[in-house]
């Protein structure tokens, strides 16, 4: 494992500056348990998808979610406050460019899609069975990318 995590180190600091990132313990067990929910959230949601595309769609999300938590956790990083989600994949984001992350990327649509799942408005559309199909297979690339960085990332 590398000593010093260096890429995006200012983003970072300017994320726990502005208080959106706040530091905790670096959680080794805490980061892999979120992986474990991501994984139950991921075949439940398979499970379910034909019944209940939104709630399908929202444990899809909710696994991408616990993944890009579980790297920030592992690093002793957690996001605070307004818009947290979107911090989740600022940070990491910040951390593993370049090269680009497309894996982590898919986060930013499926976060405004739950959003307007969870919170609908005539205006906006809702999580439909193609919004699943597509973000099953992406949570699971967030999930995969999660587990190879625990293993290089170091405590921030």
């Amino acid at each position: 494992m590398i000593e010093r995590w260096e890429r995006g180190r200012a983003e970072v600091d300017q994320l726990l500056a502005g208080a959106q990132l706040t530091r905790v313990a670096a959680n080794r067990e805490l980061a892999e348990h979120y992986l474990v929910q991501a994984e139950r959230h991921l075949e439940s949601a398979s499970a379910v998808a034909d019944l209940d595309a939104p709630g399908a769609f929202n444990l899809a999300y909710d696994a991408a979610r616990l993944s890009l938590a579980s790297i920030l956790i592992n690093q002793g990083l957690r996001p605070r406050g307004e818009g947290a989600h979107a911090v989740l994949l600022e940070a990491v984001v910040a951390q593993t460019e370049p090269p680009r992350q497309e894996e982590f990327r898919e986060f930013s649509w499926m976060r405004r899609l739950r959003n307007d799942t969870q919170y609908p408005s005539p205006d906006r559309p809702t999580a439909t069975a193609s919004d699943v199909v597509q973000a099953i297979p992406a949570a699971r690339a967030i999930l995969d990318r999660a587990r190879i960085l625990l293993t290089r990332m170091p405590p921030y």
